[in-house]
This record gives C-alpha cells, sequence and structure tokens, in this order.
C-alpha cells in the first residue's frame, strides 16, 4: 500500500475526467489515479492468502484459486464502474502487487520468524513505518492520501506488535497442524463467530475514540492550536502523529485485547 500510495504523488497521473465517467465517490477526487491501490490491495489479500494456506489446509486449489480470481476482479471492476480509475491504473496495480508478491516470498518464513523472536523487532515494526509515514511526498496541495497512507501502516504496525505480544507472551494456542482439513460450519460456530465480531468490534472503536480524542488533545495542547480548529489537523507534525498513534492501538487492539477479552468471556 505504501508503494502504491507513493507512486500516485510521484507519476502524478490524473484520475478518469468526469465527463465522460461518472465519479461516485468524492472524498478522494484530490489524489492522482496511477497505480490504483484498491486493486492492489485486492490482488495482494486474495493471492497472499491462497499461497499461504494451500499447504496448511485441506481444499481444492482450483476452488482457492479462483475465489482468489474472482475477489480481486471484482475490486479491480469496482474502481471502473466507480469512475475512480481507468483500465491501466487497474492493470498497473496488479501488475505491481504481482512483482512485490514475487519478490518477498522468498522472505515470508523468515519476516515471519523475526516477528516470533526477535526481541527488537517491535521497535522496527513502529520506528520504520513512522519515519515512512512522516517523510511522505509532499504535495502541491492537500489530498488525503498522506493520511490514509499513515493509518495503513500504524495498523500494519500496531498488528504486528500484537502478534509479536502473544507469541512473547504465550497469549495464543498452537497453530493447526500441516494439511488439516478445513471443517463445515455449524450453526453454533456461526453465532460464536458474531459475537466475536461484536465483541471485537464495539472494544475496537472504544479504543480507537478515545486514543484519537487524547492524542488530539496532547498535540493541540504541544503545537498551541485551537481544538476546533479542523485544518490544524492536517499539519504534518499534527496529522501523522495523531493517525499514527490512533491506528497503532486500533491494531494493537485488535489482536491482542480482543483475543483477550474472547477468552475472558469464554468466546474462544
Amino acid at each position: 500500500m505504501y508503494v502504491g500510495q507513493v507512486a500516485k504523488d510521484i507519476l502524478k497521473w490524473p484520475r478518469p475526467f468526469s465527463p465522460p465517467v461518472v465519479r461516485l465517490e468524492r472524498r478522494v477526487m484530490a489524489e492522482y489515479g496511477m497505480p490504483s491501490t484498491h486493486a492492489m490491495a485486492a490482488t495482494a489479500i486474495s493471492f497472499t492468502l491462497l499461497i499461504s494456506t494451500m499447504d496448511r489446509y485441506q481444499y481444492p486449489f482450483v476452488l482457492g484459486l479462483t475465489m482468489a480470481v474472482v475477489f480481486s476482479t471484482l475490486v479491480c471492476l469496482s474502481r471502473l464502474y466507480t469512475g475512480m480509475h481507468t483500465v491501466l491504473d487497474v492493470i498497473g496495480g496488479v501488475l505491481i502487487t504481482t512483482v512485490l508478491i514475487v519478490l518477498t516470498y522468498p522472505a515470508w518464513t523468515f519476516m515471519d520468524s523475526l516477528d516470533s523472536a526477535s526481541p527488537l523487532f517491535p521497535v522496527c515494526a513502529l520506528v520504520v513505518p513512522f519515519i515512512l509515514s512522516y517523510n511522505y511526498p509532499v504535495s502541491e496541495f492537500y489530498s488525503p492520501t498522506r493520511a490514509d497512507t499513515t493509518t495503513i501502516l500504524a495498523a500494519g504496525a500496531g498488528a504486528t506488535i500484537g502478534f509479536w505480544i502473544n507469541h512473547f507472551f504465550q497469549l495464543v494456542s498452537e497453530p493447526p497442524a500441516p494439511e488439516d482439513a478445513l471443517a463445515a460450519l455449524t450453526r453454533h460456530q456461526v453465532l460464536l463467530g458474531l459475537s466475536r465480531f461484536a465483541v471485537g468490534i464495539v472494544l475496537v472503536l472504544g479504543v480507537r475514540q478515545l486514543v484519537q480524542r487524547l492524542s488530539l488533545q496532547v498535540l493541540f495542547s504541544w503545537f498551541k492550536v485551537v481544538s476546533r480548529n479542523k485544518e490544524a489537523r492536517r499539519r504534518l507534525e499534527i496529522e501523522v502523529p495523531y493517525k499514527f498513534v490512533t491506528y497503532t492501538s486500533v491494531g494493537l487492539c485488535t489482536t491482542t485485547f480482543v483475543p483477550m477479552l474472547h477468552r475472558v468471556l469464554g468466546l474462544l
């Protein structure tokens, strides 16, 4: 996502002109178009999930591949009919993600071992994304690209630290053995899943609101800015830290505190 977002502000290719397209999303009109980060995310999520599970669970590979292709294709098509991207933007996003997957795949196991074993990994997981967010390419006018990028990197950093905490303090159960078959869903499992989601989303939203409010108050006080000044939130020294702290907390809460609460409530 960082590669895609930065590429937009470096290439500065405009979004499709309206007319002839009908733009159904207004918030991101100030952003550039090439590449489509939605296409990148959809491709990355679907195919990395396929690659990382096909040797662990028993399911037809053709079925998994079909689902990955269908999901990523639907997202790519959605960027066209909403008027946000051209076909070239979408193809560019898919190709960039394909290259990234191919280049990083040999290091997946190594990165996973760092995440679970290295005591310094949490520091790197925080410092590197924050530096990348703070040094995001400067644009001639304000767009939500920097804020969105910071949100994505921060949530990823928080989740990564959460996984490290879970492993370090042995807060999670052992993963399923390789070649486990996927069990059929039962009514009990569906209700249990919905209960977990409801409890988790309430906790995550509560943490998000609390941390966002506190971080903004601290930053407004530090830089002596009127709290009701919405434009102040767009300043680099305020936007990046409050977004980063808020969504790092969200990622950490999702991967560590929500499962803890599930365990306390007997939902695991």
